[in-house]
């Protein structure tokens, strides 16, 4: 007899059915609400989809041949969709995720070395011991908090102590509530960016986020000034992401501009990928019993032994295998959009210039064709033994290809190891508050926050 316990399913919009077309002011008001409620069930059973948006050629991407096709084998032919643009310029500019040409070429290359794998070891004690720090907060035990602000909190913390050395100015107490605001407000698709209106003509439903927008800006402003002044006067430096950048403007580098560009990516977005997944890991794990005690018995065994950190992640699948599963169902960016340059033709499938190809990891993630049970939390299937069974280009977490996220180790590492520590002291369990609805703000965040109970397990 089978004694598997039934897999948890957590919430998710249902797939509009194949029959019902929804009206243009439906799927305007569906995109500026949450995207994530528009796509239907082909976009689920299909492996790829010809439609229209708003009079344009789009194609949706499900097949993994098809997707390897557009972002890596042909990767040329593909620039960043519009829309996309329009919706991430606004906050990022010329920043890594959003440059493109030979801007992007040279930041990527600039920041190569920081994100070695010598370079993203050295940052494991950091990880630890901030991750410790951030414990002291559940102390004495038995305290309701919202782990999504937490998680927030704890990234931030070890961003910028392992890629600006602590040198961040100061961004307040509010920091927490200024990236749920910049995210609900200038992250959100206006109905302009739909009809691909001029950037220069104002959207009305970001005019709140520019305060804080310009919050992030002054504390790029100010940390870059704090450090130039440093390296100015000659005295000693950290070598760190912030220092590298300043000795590579100029000449054949970065501009002024360009490097303050790709701080505000790193601060104002960089961490906040990671902090949604840990949420939500921890959300899924309190609603898997049998998941989360052999991941608490694999972090008891290794942690209690003080191994370096640096060997956390190779030494505890279990918990990578959850965190990878977590950001399956809620993937951080749930979307990659690009759009074909010239004429193009793969497979029979016809990809005229100026289509806008959307290669979606929400629905890729819970493709019917590509993964057993899709909407339910396995992180068996990310278990040592069972990861050959998944194509490289039908779990897309990070990206894939030339663009694929250049922190994705860094983030993996800086999971295990949080993951490692807050579930080795505390326990997360679910209140009867803990109702979240999975909304796409750039991100994929619980909309109500996630509040939940930490219960002390041991002593620190």
């Amino acid at each position: 007899m089978d004694a598997t316990p039934t897999p948890f399913i957590p919430p998710a919009p249902t797939p509009r059915s194949r029959d019902r077309i929804p009206s243009i002011l439906e799927v305007i008001r569906t995109v500026y609400r949450n995207p994530l409620e528009m796509w239907g069930e082909p976009s689920y059973e299909d492996r790829h989809i010809h439609t229209k948006f708003f009079n344009e050629r789009a194609l949706i991407a499900n097949d993994p041949g098809l997707i390897r096709y557009v972002l890596v084998d042909n990767a040329k032919n593909y620039r960043m969709a519009t829309i996309r643009q329009l919706i991430l310029r606004p906050i990022l500019a010329d920043g890594l995720l959003t440059a493109e040409g030979d801007v992007w070429k040279r930041s990527r290359k600039a920041m190569a070395p920081v994100f070695t794998p010598r370079h993203i070891d050295g940052f494991a004690d950091v990880m630890l011991e901030e991750s410790r720090k951030h414990c002291e907060r559940y102390e004495p035990g038995d305290v309701v908090t919202d782990v999504s602000v937490d998680m927030t909190e704890l990234t931030f913390a070890i961003l910028s102590q392992t890629l600006f050395s602590g040198e961040i100015a100061s961004p307040g107490a509010d920091f927490a509530d200024e990236v749920d605001r910049l995210l609900s407000t200038m992250g959100r698709v206006d109905p302009l960016d739909l009809l691909k209106a001029p950037s220069w003509i104002p959207r009305l439903t970001r005019i709140r986020g520019r305060k804080a927008l310009n919050f992030f800006r002054k504390i790029v402003a100010d940390t870059i000034d704090q450090r130039r002044n440093k390296l100015n006067s000659g005295t000693d430096v950290p070598d760190d992401f912030l220092t590298l950048l300043l000795r590579q403007e100029g000449a054949d580098g970065l501009s002024a501009t360009e490097i303050e560009d790709n701080i505000i990516t790193f601060i104002g977005a960089g961490h906040e990928t990671t902090a949604r997944a840990l949420a939500w890991t921890l959300y899924c794990l309190a609603n898997s019993p049998r998941d989360r005690a052999l991941v608490e018995a694999e972090v008891d065994r290794i942690v209690s032994k003080h191994p370096p950190a640096k060997n956390w992640l190779e030494m505890m699948p279990l918990t990578r295998a959850a965190f990878e599963e977590a950001m399956r169902l809620y993937p951080p960016a749930p979307s990659i959009n690009r759009a074909a340059i010239e004429d193009d033709e793969w497979n029979g499938v016809l990809i005229p210039a100026d289509t806008t190809v959307l290669v979606m990891p929400w629905t890729l993630h819970r493709h019917r064709l590509l993964w057993d049970q899709p909407d339910a939390f396995i992180p068996e299937r990310f278990w040592p033994e069972n990861r050959g069974k998944i194509d490289r280009f039908q779990y897309l977490p990070f990206g894939v290809g030339p663009r694929i996220c250049i922190g994705s180790t860094f983030a993996l590492q800086e999971a295990v190891i949080a993951l490692g520590v807050l579930l080795y002291l505390f326990r997360f369990d679910c209140t009867e508050d803990t109702n979240p609805w999975p909304v796409q703000k750039l991100t994929t965040q619980p909309q109500g926050g996630l509040p939940m109970r930490v219960t002390k397990r041991r002593q620190a």
